[in-house]
């Protein structure tokens, strides 16, 4: 967005006391929970272990979600920019590293052409990422026992961009009435055929396979944000045996467990799982977001049948299955950033190819909390990791310690957060002051920036990103908007 942009909303950084807070809640009516007052880190529920039934243990309760890279090689490999990101997950100081990255399971199912691939030819550089976070944590904190390392596994299904930055190259599970025009589709595009599913299981098997053998905790399989394994969940139109009934859109998911289960025995599996799903939205006449119209919307996996508000009745059904299957991991999030991102990615300054918020995105925060609660009332035992808390920026701790000590969810994630003020979580475990100058403060750069063909990163305060020829080229994107 143009710096000219004024907020319709109050930034959170003008909320400078609990008094304010409290008072801006109320006079809006959101219900937005937090504690006025944080522990100290020996009562803090932020330094609270996690044991998971397969005997290893989560050190304490604090996780970095996965992100999307746009800064590998064409060949699927790392680059300095990409360890330099995963060295910062290392000194978080977060004991659950929830993915680290989401990495392709096949060249032809990347979301941009620089995504990271894992296969035999890559294999040695995953060896070397995870021991990069093992040096760096250990040298930070003296001990690895008590750390996490997962790999998120992702196809991007309808937002395959291998090749070229702004070419989507879709494989699809079936036509999307609003969907496949907003991306450049025609309502016959072929979509995939139940063989080719078939293949794309065997991928994330070997995957997983080489995963473990490079050492990590355990894989991701990424059923969010509109990817692959997000959209089966909601292929009820979809013929043949990955489509319309429950059991059949959960067939891919049971496959890939059972053939990790058998290829990759002792690995933990997790997932992160876009709960609910609402219409998809576009900018309206005063450039926020307005919902598409439609009268009946059965593709929101999670959602109403009219497209608008949240009906968790599948999603339970989603993690009873998910339970049964042995897998205690979950990672919640919402929606996806192709099509509402403010339901995910709650922020005032939208993406270049975004809208305006058309809510407060203190309810977006509230939403996915809500659902969050909800469904770890229903699963006690499921490991249960939130998302969506980067907007609240200095009150993230206040409402994060709430969640945790009222048992809201087991665990809070970082994303975006994390690419400006890396020791964000490490600084609320030891109960330092935050530091304010590196607060991200949701400009969205790090989203507008791959967009547009560029490497991801957080160009308005991080140092190194603020030094690149992509720094200025950014700029002037943004003016020119």
């Amino acid at each position: 967005m143009s710096e000219k942009y004024k907020p319709q909303f109050p930034r959170m950084a003008q909320l400078k006391t609990t008094t304010d807070l409290r008072d801006y809640l109320t006079r809006n009516d959101i219900g937005l929970p937090f504690d006025e007052t944080l522990l100290p880190p020996a009562e803090s529920p932020f330094n609270r272990p996690i044991q998971l039934k397969s005997g290893k243990t989560i050190g304490n309760s604090l996780c970095i979600l996965p992100m999307e890279g746009w800064d590998g090689t064409t060949d699927g490999r790392p680059t300095d920019f990409t360890r330099t990101r995963w060295k910062k997950f290392a000194i978080s100081g977060a004991k659950l590293l929830f993915g680290c990255e989401a990495v392709a399971v096949c060249h032809s199912g990347k979301a941009n052409p620089n995504q990271l691939v894992l296969n035999n030819e890559t294999f040695s550089d995953f060896v070397e990422l995870r021991q990069l976070i093992l040096d760096a944590h250990t040298e930070a904190f003296g001990q690895t026992d008590d750390l996490l390392i997962g790999l998120q596994l992702t196809h991007s299904g309808r937002f395959c961009k291998p090749a070229d930055k702004k070419t989507f190259e879709p494989k699809i599970l079936y036509s999307h009435p609003f969907l496949n025009s907003k991306f450049g589709m025609s309502a016959d595009h072929p979509v995939l055929t139940d063989e080719d599913i078939d293949q794309i299981i065997e991928q994330y098997v070997e995957a997983a396979r080489l995963a473990q053998k490079a050492g990590f905790d355990f894989v991701d399989v990424k059923h969010c944000h509109g990817y692959l394994g997000h959209e089966f969940l909601s292929a009820v139109s979809r013929e043949g045996r990955y489509g319309g009934s429950f059991e059949n859109r959960t067939r891919f998911l049971r496959t890939i467990v059972a053939g990790i289960r058998e290829a990759a025995p002792g690995l933990e599996i997790g997932i992160r799982l876009s709960a609910f799903d609402m219409l998809p939205f576009k900018k309206g006449p005063t450039g926020a977001g307005i919902p598409e119209g439609a009268e009946q919307y059965p593709f929101a996996f999670g959602g109403k049948a009219n497209g608008l508000g949240f009906d968790l009745t599948e999603t339970k059904m989603l993690l009873s299955l998910v339970e049964s299957l042995g897998i205690q991991l979950v990672c919640v999030t919402g929606g996806s950033p192709y099509y509402n991102p403010h339901l995910m990615r709650p922020a005032l300054f939208p993406p270049s190819d975004g809208y305006l918020p058309p809510e407060d995105p203190l309810l977006g925060v509230k939403r996915q909390l809500d659902v969050t609660h909800e469904l770890k009332q229903a699963f006690p035992n499921l490991v249960i990791i939130g998302s969506g808390y980067s907007y609240l920026q200095e009150w993230l701790p206040n409402v994060a310690q709430h969640v945790l000590r009222t048992g809201m969810a087991d665990s809070v994630g970082f994303g975006r957060m994390v690419l400006s003020y890396p020791t964000m979580p490490a600084d609320m475990l030891a109960g330092r002051a935050l530091v304010r100058n590196q607060i991200c403060r949701t400009f969205s750069d790090c989203t507008t920036a791959p967009r547009n063909g560029l490497i991801s990163g957080c160009y308005p305060l991080d140092p190194l990103y603020k030094k690149t020829a992509e720094a200025d080229q950014l700029k002037a994107l943004k003016e020119s908007l």
